[in-house]
């Protein structure tokens, strides 16, 4: 099921929060180390260096990244980044996540990133992979086969 009530980018801002949201309620658990703001600062810029290229492939192809519209796609994008996943947006959009818990040093923090994983996959990916399904048909169908969901 496509759900248009909570878009992609909110339900992200939902997870910052929560993942905040414990680190304050429970700071007794919170982990301290430079390492962590070191894997924090990787996983931020590899999450915003995959959802750009991802905006960059679309834009190239002259199609939507309009996530709620899946039907306003005009183009299936298979080339540039896509050829690993089929979801590099929610995948950058996972990996901020989880450096925000490493920047938090909240490991709470990782199930947030599971819950955020996990919503995106049932609720969004699913019902944007039957719109895109029903539009191009056979040539989706050879996509799925071919490049992974995920990674």
């Amino acid at each position: 099921m496509l759900t248009k009530l909570i878009p992609p980018p909110v339900v992200l801002l939902i997870g910052i929060a929560l993942v905040y949201a414990l680190s304050k309620a429970w700071p007794a658990a919170t982990l301290d180390g430079s390492w962590l703001t070191w894997l924090a600062g990787v996983l931020f810029v590899g999450g915003g260096a995959l959802m750009l290229a991802a905006v960059i492939s679309l834009w190239q192809a002259h199609t939507t990244i309009n996530p709620i519209h899946p039907e306003r796609t005009r183009h299936l994008v298979t080339s540039g980044i896509y050829r690993f996943s089929r979801n590099p947006i929610y995948l950058g959009d996972a990996l901020l996540l989880a450096g925000v818990v490493c920047w938090f040093g909240h490991p709470a923090g990782l199930v947030v990133v599971g819950a955020f994983v996990w919503f995106i996959d049932r609720f969004q990916i699913r019902g944007e992979e039957r719109a895109l399904a029903q539009r191009f048909g056979a040539g989706y169908s050879a996509y799925r086969v071919r490049t992974r969901r995920w990674i």
